[in-house]
């Protein structure tokens, strides 16, 4: 099966660091020297890329542009930014905006590898999960997850759900009224070993509430459970 991966990187020297070391390592690589670039790329082979490495900075249409028309198109995608920044902020903003990982510049070859199979390995999984869903359905508390779709109703709202957004809310439906720890969901969700930042978790929490609560300040279901981590109560 042929693994592809969309680098979007101005800087060539990086760019073709990175598709050497990805095609070392097995991928093919589709290479695009800006954001523009990158939303055609990804228009035309949509149904091939597994994987986006995105550069942040880069020049008329930044990176934070391309994961959004990405994520509008595929939520299954799965989305990686590059970037030189390393302030907590900055890496919160690239996850709020639908990413499921950040590699701080510079980084090694076997951390760029690592993290791009651990990444193509939950975007695999998620898609096996809709091959063999059929019409499956749980329901809990007044929601539905629909394990097909990837899409989640209740009082007849439909929501869509990115691929790790969906795995994560999975694991509290499997275990109603439980604590679940960050850890746990890291070695569940992005695997073991996971070379990024923890609060990956958070982050994707706080999207999901943004989702699914009606006061995401103040949620109902998705609660924090301090020192242990977070519990969906029904």
């Amino acid at each position: 099966m042929t693994k592809t991966v969309l680098i979007a990187e101005d800087e060539r020297s990086i760019r073709d660091f990175i598709t050497v070391n990805l095609q070392a390592a097995g991928f093919q690589v589709l290479e695009a020297a800006d954001g523009y670039n990158a939303i055609e790329i990804f228009e035309k082979n949509s149904s091939v890329i597994d994987v986006a490495l995105l550069d942040i900075m880069m020049p008329g249409c930044d990176g934070f542009e391309v994961c959004r028309k990405i994520r509008n198109a595929s939520p299954e995608t799965g989305i990686i930014f590059l970037s030189a920044k390393t302030q907590e902020d900055d890496k919160i903003n690239g996850l709020s905006y639908g990413a499921d990982d950040y590699i701080t510049k510079p980084f090694s070859t076997t951390e760029l590898i690592a993290r791009v199979n651990a990444l193509y390995r939950r975007v695999e999984y998620s898609r096996n999960l809709l091959k063999n869903a059929g019409s499956d359905v749980i329901k809990l508390g007044g929601y539905e997850l629909d394990l097909e779709k990837h899409k989640i109703y209740h009082d007849e709202k439909e929501t869509e759900l990115t691929q790790i957004e969906f795995q994560i809310l999975k694991c509290f439906f499997d275990s109603p009224d439980t604590s679940i720890e960050r850890n746990y969901i890291l070695k569940k969700v992005w695997g073991e070993p996971y070379y990024g930042d923890d609060k990956v978790v958070d982050v994707n929490i706080r999207r999901l509430r943004l989702k699914l609560e009606k006061d995401p300040s103040n949620p109902e279901h998705l609660i924090t459970v301090w020192g242990q981590g977070y519990r969906w109560i029904v």
